[in-house]
């Protein structure tokens, strides 16, 4: 008997979703024969899962997604070694992604369809990793408390004038983490220090757990700013279009070091027992079809260049981003971690 697609209930939107990327002719072919994944995901399961739905209406293969925090996954996955369940490993966060490759977690992998789709600079050199979407991290500000031009950088956060009057992401944030070590190999560790110091001094109490909260801060006129990954912003207006709060790309002006961008991204455990199904799922989502579905139900960067952004983002070629390497990010952890802890943000 020949092997069917099975389509299950999904939400109208990514039906309707589907049945456009059908017709345009972009999706996967079925698996010859169904099959089960099993990821450990560090991204929140309302953002990834809507993606992997859709691939298992085209494909038949189930997906049991685990979700945490991505450090405790990379360790988990240190620690159950070729035991593990994990097929592949989803973070939002390409420093995480590196660290499990130099720990010898994923499988390097030679696919044309990855070479094809995601640019060079978006996935590790054996393309153990790939990144999947971009985020930039942006300054969101109350439209009503400031103007666009009061802030031209991340840095300028860190002036007496904002005293009480930012949020910003806690130390255990991944976003917090990468964002540090950009500017730490932009600019150094002294200034880099008075930046953490300025951050801690006029944020004080406002220290969120969820960028989500940040966004809320800022749109209730809590704060007048804050410092998220971009996404929070625009689903955010998705939902509330007449909020008061707009996003700031930061430093663009001359000298400045560009906006600092992370990827959520994936690699396939190295010990799968599924690897035909993991290429499968990895060709899906670098494909126009999985690209696609980031970027219109998430608001994020599709990394494709032939998958266009919601319009509703900034342009992306009207602004320029950091040039530190994405791979670079891993080892800059260590002393980024210290930095933080010495500053004493919580």
């Amino acid at each position: 008997m020949p092997f069917v697609c099975s389509l299950p209930p999904l939400r109208q939107t990514i039906l309707s979703g589907l049945l456009l990327l059908f017709a345009a002719g972009i999706f996967v072919p079925c698996a010859p024969a169904a099959d089960k994944l099993t990821i450990y995901s560090g991204r929140s399961e309302r953002l990834i899962k809507p993606v992997l739905d859709a691939f298992t209406a085209n494909t038949g293969i189930q997906i049991e997604l685990l979700s945490s925090g991505t450090t405790e996954l990379v360790n988990r996955l240190k620690a159950e070694g070729d035991r593990t369940s994990a097929d592949l490993l989803i973070t939002n966060d390409a420093g995480s992604l590196e660290l499990a490759r130099t720990a010898g977690l994923l499988r390097p992998l030679n696919m044309r369809e990855i070479e094809r789709a995601i640019p060079s600079q978006f996935r590790a050199p054996d393309n153990a990793w790939v990144g999947l979407s971009g985020r930039f991290w942006i300054v969101a500000y109350n439209s009503t408390m400031v103007k666009a031009d009061q802030v031209k950088s991340l840095l300028d956060l860190a002036d007496p004038k904002w005293k009480d009057k930012i949020a910003i992401p806690n130390s255990g944030s991944e976003y917090l983490q990468a964002g540090v070590s950009v500017i730490l190999t932009t600019y150094g560790e002294e200034k880099t220090k008075q930046f953490l110091q300025g951050l801690k001094t006029n944020a004080d109490t406002q220290v969120y757990q969820k960028s989500s909260q940040i966004v809320e801060a800022v749109a209730k006129g809590q704060v007048a700013l804050g410092i998220v990954n971009h996404y929070y912003v625009y689903r955010h207006l998705a939902a509330q279009p007449e909020a008061p709060i707009a996003v700031l790309m930061p430093d663009q002006q001359e000298g400045g070091m560009g906006a600092i961008m992370n990827v959520a991204g994936v690699g396939i455990v190295k010990s799968t027992k599924h690897l035909d199904s993991a290429k499968l799922l990895v060709e899906f989502l670098v494909a126009k079809a999985g690209q696609k579905l980031f970027a219109d139900l998430d608001k994020e960067y599709p990394l494709h260049p032939d998958v266009k952004a919601d319009p509703a983002l900034v342009e992306r070629k009207s602004f320029r981003a950091a040039l530190v390497p994405l791979t670079k990010l891993a080892e800059l952890r260590e002393p980024t971690l210290a930095l933080i802890e010495q500053v004493g943000l919580r």
